[in-house]
């Protein structure tokens, strides 16, 4: 399970995330909503432990900074950071070596062969592409096999082959009892994994939904039902 509680993040005199709470069950995904400038990017980066803030996150009932919290979680971040001198296999080793994970090469080598890597194995970080790198940092965070997964716009980048095998695996993470938070703008590429939403917008929740309650109503037209955005403003946009 995730829980945020009551988060808090100020910049200067801007308020960007105000009180913040919700929670994703395990065995769940959620998807996180907002326009740009709701206090998505701060939220995700103080679940990442990438930011300080008020308040309290839990991993699983632990507080998410500390080890055995972090050894639980596995983030997938919107922009990838790779080593310029690692290869993808090292950056796979480094992974097992930090997590002190138990497995061995064909665990690694079935992942780099699911996501169409394993003849990119030996290439160096400053020689991916952005899809490439999104793609080796999805295998490092199913390689620990995380109870808590954080995956922000993970689709962006990736070609459809790839699309398909990750919505397989958070299906999978699902089925495992994996809590699986998505913040996305990718509405469509979705709508078939969520089952609880929560609409951000200036610093705060305004609803959590769960598929049960609204059943298969589209998620953009909630998104805009709930920030109250009307079919004018899009076509102006």
């Amino acid at each position: 399970m995730l829980e945020i509680i009551q988060l808090s993040k100020r910049y200067g005199k801007t308020l960007a995330a105000d009180s913040v709470s919700f929670q994703v069950p395990d065995g769940r995904v959620g998807i996180l909503l907002g326009p740009n400038g709701a206090g998505k990017s701060t939220v995700i980066k103080s679940i990442a432990g990438l930011l300080k803030f008020e308040g309290a996150i839990r991993i699983q009932g632990m507080d998410s900074k500390t080890l055995e919290a972090k050894k639980a979680f596995a983030y997938v971040p919107e922009i990838p950071n790779m080593y310029e001198a690692l290869t993808v296999r090292e950056h796979m080793e480094f992974i097992k070596r930090a997590y002190g994970l138990q497995t061995d090469d064909r665990d690694v080598d079935s992942l780099l062969e699911r996501f169409e890597l394993l003849d990119k194995q030996d290439k160096l970080g400053n020689e991916l592409s952005k899809g490439m790198m999104q793609k080796v940092s999805i295998c490092c965070a199913l390689l620990i096999s995380p109870r808590v997964i954080l995956l922000d716009e993970p689709m962006v980048g990736l070609d459809p082959a790839a699309i398909k095998e990750l919505k397989q695996a958070v299906g999978e993470l699902r089925n495992s009892g994996c809590t699986v938070l998505i913040s996305t703008h990718m509405l469509e590429m979705v709508k078939e994994l969520w089952d609880v939403t929560f609409v951000m917008d200036k610093g705060h929740i305004l609803g959590t939904y769960s598929r049960e309650e609204v059943g298969d109503e589209d998620l953009e037209e909630l998104f805009f039902q709930v920030t109250g955005t009307g079919k004018e403003d899009r076509e102006e946009d």
